[in-house]
């Protein structure tokens, strides 16, 4: 499989860096906006897949299965960083996780052999445990990732959805998941380099996919963060802000349902909005599977 290597487009030259070091950095930096900018375009010709990943990880959601994000090195840190600003955002701790080949020591510090530990992939998952509701986006630039080839196998097993990100046409990781998603982004400004518009595709697809998932599931009401935490007093002041835009109450009004529902914005929200108590837009809330504009209408 290394050999393989010299076949991808994101292993190869880009023409246009040959003289890199040789360039002014205003040359530099209008290559790379160029190349940026195909990061975008590569997400936007994949849309038909990432939107069917995204409504069939709403439903297996809904059922009560999680999103579980799985990389090695690059995009491994980003399923780290996309997982973590979910439970602030969405309230989703436990619904989005990421797994990461060599653990959190490897955000740090590379341990690069553990890429390559198809066994490891398998037993990081199966770990969790795995259930047939959940869904795994599996990350990888080559697409041949044994650690991420490990991790899929397993959760198909378990008859879990699963969901490739990759960079290349044609990969060992497309092949074996559900729905492949293919950001083709060609060859780095420094070859071989995938952290540059590769990492920011797949940035971009795992940005897409947890936000719109969490959109489908009632983390959101409009583009109004209802479930982010109010955790400190930044959170607080936008909590509060968030149920007045929500609601056009007064600010006194918004501070009497915020205290009546324990600072919880979707509380608080139904409360003004449907003229009821906080008892009476908990129970309308649960009844809506947490869907705000449900609840109160």
């Amino acid at each position: 499989m290394v050999k393989d290597l010299d076949g991808l487009d994101t292993e190869g030259r880009l023409p246009e860096a040959a003289d890199l070091d040789r360039m002014s950095t205003a040359e530099q930096l209008e290559l790379m906006g160029r190349q940026d900018r195909m990061a975008l375009d590569a997400v936007a010709a994949a849309r038909p897949q990432l939107e069917r990943a995204i409504d069939l990880a709403a439903e297996r959601m809904h059922r009560g299965g999680r999103l579980i994000e799985v990389g090695a090195g690059t995009p491994g840190r980003l399923a780290v960083l996309d997982a973590a600003e979910c439970g602030p955002t969405f309230g989703a701790d436990d619904q989005v996780i990421a797994v990461m080949a060599g653990g959190m020591r490897a955000m740090r510090n590379a341990i690069e052999g553990s890429e390559d530990d198809f066994a490891l992939g398998s037993s990081d998952i199966r770990a969790l445990p795995i259930t047939e509701s959940d869904v795994v986006v599996a990350v990888s630039a080559s697409g041949r990732t044994p650690y991420v080839l490990g991790a899929v196998e397993t959760a198909r097993e378990t008859g879990a959805l699963s969901v490739a990100v990759v960079n290349n046409k044609g990969s060992a990781l497309a092949a074996a998941c559900d729905i492949a998603i293919e950001a083709i982004t060609g060859p780095e400004i420094v070859s071989g380099s995938t952290r540059l518009k590769a990492g920011t595709a797949q940035k971009l697809v795992l940005n897409s996919i947890s936000t719109l998932v969490m959109v489908q599931l009632g983390r959101t009401f409009g583009d109004l963060m209802v479930d982010a935490r109010a955790s400190n007093a930044k959170l607080r002041h936008r909590a509060h802000r968030i149920v007045m835009e929500g609601s056009g109450a007064s600010d006194s009004e918004v501070g009497s349902a915020l205290a009546a529902a324990d600072g919880e914005v979707k509380v608080a929200l139904v409360m003004l909005l449907a003229s009821v108590d906080a008892a009476t837009a908990r129970d309308r809330l649960a009844a809506a599977q947490g869907h705000v504009r449900v609840a109160s209408s």
